[in-house]
């Protein structure tokens, strides 16, 4: 009879490689997880900034019309470095309407941000259109 209990030592290096590439699995999948909620939070950050900033535009009744207007956000606020850029046109308006007329307006915004290292950063957009009442102006053409 074998008194011996135990593992040899061959069955102990199965084991341990066997664990080994099981957590090298589990931290692979948690890197991409933490990746992913990242990204996320960056998105969710720019599209709380880009529903603030067509709010703005929709009701700045001042904003000129066929003018390209650009801007940044606050730092503290945005998903690293983050801008705008927005144009303002004549949509709609009935037919032979002129100066002082009620028309449609598209406001057309899109939001960028900047991910990444800051030698190689990579920018991420998005675009919004909105649409407002508006009176025309002389010069303004509406088609």
């Amino acid at each position: 009879m074998n008194a011996n209990k135990g593992f040899t030592l061959l069955e102990v290096l199965v084991a341990t490689l066997i664990m080994g590439i099981a957590v090298a699995g589990v931290m692979n999948g948690l890197a991409g997880a933490t990746r992913n909620a990242a990204r996320l939070t960056d998105y969710d950050r720019a599209t709380l900034l880009a529903k603030q900033k067509m709010d703005e535009l929709l009701m700045d009744r001042s904003a000129p019309r066929n003018t390209r207007m650009a801007g940044e956000f606050d730092p503290s606020q945005a998903p690293g470095k983050a801008g705008w850029a927005a144009m303002v046109t004549p949509f709609e308006a009935v037919p032979g309407a002129g100066p002082g007329m009620w028309a449609a307006d598209r406001v057309e915004l899109e939001v960028w941000w900047l991910t990444g290292p800051l030698t190689a950063p990579t920018r991420h957009t998005f675009s919004l259109e909105g649409f407002r009442r508006g009176v025309l102006q002389a010069g303004d053409h509406p088609f």
